[in-house]
């Protein structure tokens, strides 16, 4: 995308290089298709689970529809019981369906496939014998979903090059890894690679567990950095692939790289005069939040718009078969996507 738009001589010039892919991939969108699509058949309220995505703009959208989130089954009141409840993009432990069940909720459950494919690695390694070593950060849902997958003690967490080096498992030679889906590719790599070295007998995963929005997103992050004055990843705080674009944008050559959730952040004092301002979006960060910034330059800038693209992306997940049959439009979507 190269801006059209007549400059104003009377403000700075600046580039900004806008990464493509950013925002949400598939499993995101999926997820926040499943509430809303939840709220058109059955009314409010919809139940959700954890954050549906890690993004405070997507559930208080998804609050004002009637989305009431909780942390907990048993915050549902009896009077709602027969409202349905949905479990996260970022997956769940099978305990979590289990209690659905026990309390008799109906539930949707919206993690995303990708994250689906590491539970169903990690719990083919143990069926086949072999202590599972996870790859992720601790306390993050989706560990915790894939941890929980498995009975307790059947995997180890490792997070860092210096875990895989302090590592001493009972079995050296029966170990299979898997990773969470949102991590750092160069972090990781060396994290396997640290383990390869102790472990020779270490299997890998049928199919590679980062996903290919995160790996996208990172090499888009990183073909775009080298030069700006400021790069810019539109995300959460809680968001792990937003925080991993922060780091690839610093590494591969971006003077500053920041977290922003919506442009009130930004401190135009502190920001100063720049001339290449590079802006991606984590995986759950919606593109109206995005043009949001891209405005808030533009006030203060004579700002002309590039798109640094590396890759296309057009996969696509199906909601739950309850819900396939419920017309999905536009202007259901417009509160992220826009109109």
């Amino acid at each position: 995308m190269t801006d059209t738009k007549e400059p104003d001589m009377t403000k700075s010039p600046l580039t900004i290089r806008l990464c493509g892919p950013r925002g949400f991939c598939a499993g995101v969108d999926r997820a926040i298709q499943i509430v809303v699509l939840a709220l058109k058949r059955y009314g409010a309220p919809v139940y959700v689970r954890h954050e549906i995505v890690h993004n405070r703009y997507v559930v208080e959208g998804l609050e004002a529809m009637g989305a009431i989130f909780v942390e907990e089954l048993d915050e549902i009141p009896a009077e709602h019981r027969d409202q349905p409840v949905v479990f996260s993009a970022h997956g769940v432990p099978k305990s979590v369906p289990a209690d659905a069940e026990s309390r008799n909720l109906f539930y949707l459950d919206a993690t995303c496939p990708l994250v689906s494919k590491v539970h169903k690695q990690a719990m083919r390694h143990e069926r086949l014998g072999r202590h599972v070593v996870l790859i992720g950060h601790a306390g993050h849902p989706e560990v915790i979903g894939t941890m929980g997958q498995l009975p307790e003690g059947a995997v180890s967490l490792v997070e860092t090059v210096e875990d895989a080096e302090k590592y001493e498992p009972a079995d050296p030679d029966n170990l299979g890894y898997v990773t969470q889906t949102t991590l750092s590719v160069q972090d990781t790599a060396a994290v396997i690679a640290k383990l390869r070295e102790r472990f020779p007998n270490l299997t890998a995963p049928s199919a590679d567990s980062i996903c290919y929005a995160t790996t996208n997103r990172q090499e888009a992050v990183s073909a775009a950095a080298p030069g700006c004055d400021l790069f810019i990843v539109v995300g959460a705080p809680n968001s792990s692939n937003s925080k991993r674009l922060v780091e690839v944008a610093s590494r591969a050559g971006a003077k500053r790289a920041m977290l922003v959730q919506r442009a009130s952040e930004l401190d135009f004092d502190v920001i100063g005069d720049i001339a290449t301002l590079g802006i991606s979006a984590g995986a759950s960060a919606p593109e109206v939040v995005v043009n949001e910034i891209i405005e808030a330059f533009r006030d203060r800038f004579n700002a002309a718009v590039e798109l640094a693209e590396t890759a296309i992306e057009n996969e696509h997940f199906l909601v739950n078969r309850e819900l396939r049959d419920v017309e999905l439009t536009v202007e259901d979507m417009a509160f992220v996507n826009g109109r």
